[in-house]
């Protein structure tokens, strides 16, 4: 006996084809005394019809309000045939610092197209720093609560101590490059 997988009005990735579709028909295939269907084939407007097999659902990520998150934003410049070799085909990463989903980290198209691997991984970064910020608060308040540690762990600690105090820190005035210092000038 078979289940319906997906529903109607579902957008799911079709693999034999390769793109985004929405379900436009469930169609069960029933046998007679028999109470369930034995096959169930599903219609995404694409000629004809497919299996569950050949159907992969959207991945709907859960995330707390105030989290971090990735979201991809389209390329307006390149078409996908144009960024076949990008992890994510015609996107690129935004990450959303703000719960408004405005506000948050970029990156120029150009630079994206000359190392999206490495993008990427840079907006994963960036989506965890809370999570790694938290975790690096527990290290650094640590010998706080346990003052007997062994003195490699109590070096670790002092590390973590010292990355909260940087990105904590304030400044009066904006950090500046000198041009004269850079080795590009």
């Amino acid at each position: 006996m078979a289940k319906a997988v997906f529903h109607k009005h579902q957008r799911v990735f079709v693999r034999p084809v390769g793109t985004w579709a929405l379900i436009e028909q469930v169609k069960p295939q029933w046998v007679k005394d028999v109470e369930e269907p034995v096959r169930i084939h599903y219609d995404c407007g694409l000629g004809r019809d497919f299996t569950a097999a050949d159907l992969a659902a959207e991945q709907v990520e859960e995330h707390s309000p105030d989290g971090w998150r990735v979201l991809r934003a389209k390329n307006k410049w390149q078409t996908e045939a144009e960024c076949a070799h990008h992890p994510f085909p015609g996107t690129y990463p935004v990450v959303v610092t703000d719960e408004q989903n405005w506000g948050g980290w970029r990156v120029p198209g150009a630079e994206y197209d000359r190392d999206p691997n490495k993008i990427e991984f840079q907006a994963r970064l960036i989506e965890q720093a809370p999570a790694l910020l938290t975790l690096a608060e527990y290290w650094a308040d640590l010998p706080s609560t346990n003052p007997d540690l062994p003195q490699d762990l109590l070096g670790f600690c002092r590390h973590a101590r010292d990355i909260v105090m940087a990105i904590r820190a304030t400044t009066e005035e904006p950090m500046v490059l000198d041009r004269r210092e850079s080795p590009a000038a």
